[in-house]
């Protein structure tokens, strides 16, 4: 079963796994940097890439922190009508031309480039950062099941050849010190992301955002480490992102610098986000005449 979920993998994102191993092989062969920085400068060039969806991204979520009195009032009011609820939900967007689900683009456009990664440091871009013997190994691996002797393949047949700074082999899960350094990079720079990230001051919601990247360590510590510094090299450069956006739209947070009354001031008038004076104002009852009429 392994062979064959790797020969669907490889065919459903053989176009972007070409381009990926093409732009690595270039960064690698033609500009002549190693293989880790190879990596690094392929999530620049994604996120580059991504830079529209990512600004949407901002925009829909300023939009939904400004929207958010009126949306839990729908939600206070409908709260036993779920039907009612998704239907007046899906007009009051329409309405102020807010997309939900414009805040998920950019993650969800990093999937396919997270697992073309994962699945090239496992079979063809190995080849590559190995040698040809590797080829060996990488297709025992894919047609049999793990053995758990899950060895430094590329030290073997040629050291160095895939070592990064403190890494040894960016193609296999790294163990020791190494793997505690990399996970403590890895959940630092993604709860500071995070923290950029929320529009939300809602306590169970920011729990979960706190938690989730402790959750993932024990999902991801079995990854290739070359797939881990591309995680780690996304997460920066969406800290430095957000902060370079939120400082333009005067939404820094103080404990970055920013003006506390100049957040409060500055959030209605993000870029795309509709300001309350935006919103229909609430309908005023009629006094009644006394007079009658002749």
């Amino acid at each position: 079963m392994p062979f064959i979920s790797a020969n669907i993998i490889e065919t459903i994102l053989s176009p972007v796994i070409s381009v990926f191993q093409w732009l690595l092989l270039f960064f690698h062969d033609t500009i002549g940097i190693g293989w880790g920085l190879a990596i690094i400068a392929l999530t620049v060039v994604v996120r580059i890439v991504l830079l529209p969806l990512t600004i949407k991204q901002f925009r829909s979520m300023q939009a939904l922190q400004t929207l958010s009195p009126q949306i839990k009032a729908l939600q206070a009011k409908y709260k036993d009508d779920k039907q009612r609820l998704n239907q007046e939900m899906m007009k009051f967007y329409q309405e102020n031309k807010v997309n939900p689900f414009g805040s998920c683009l950019p993650l969800v456009a990093q999937i396919p480039v997270f697992i073309s990664l994962f699945y090239m440091l496992r079979a063809p871009l190995k080849i590559d950062i190995c040698g040809p013997e590797s080829a060996i190994l990488a297709v025992g691996r894919a047609a049999s099941p793990p053995t758990g002797l899950d060895l430094t393949y590329c030290q073997a047949v040629d050291p160095g050849s895939a070592k990064f700074l403190f890494i040894p082999d960016l193609t296999a899960p790294s163990v020791g010190w190494v793997l505690i350094l990399l996970l403590v990079l890895y959940v630092g720079s993604q709860l500071l992301s995070s923290v950029l990230m929320a529009v939300t001051s809602d306590r169970n919601q920011m729990i979960i955002m706190i938690a989730l990247p402790f959750v993932f360590v024990f999902f991801i510590k079995g990854f290739p480490a070359g797939l881990l510094v591309y995680w780690i090299t996304t997460n920066f450069w969406t800290v430095g992102q957000q902060y370079f956006l939120k400082r333009a739209t005067g939404q820094l947070p103080p404990w970055l610098g920013g003006d506390p009354d100049g957040l409060k001031a500055a959030a209605p008038a993000v870029a795309g986000a509709p300001s309350s004076s935006a919103l229909p104002p609430a309908a005023k009852k009629k006094k009644k005449r006394s007079g009658k009429r002749s």
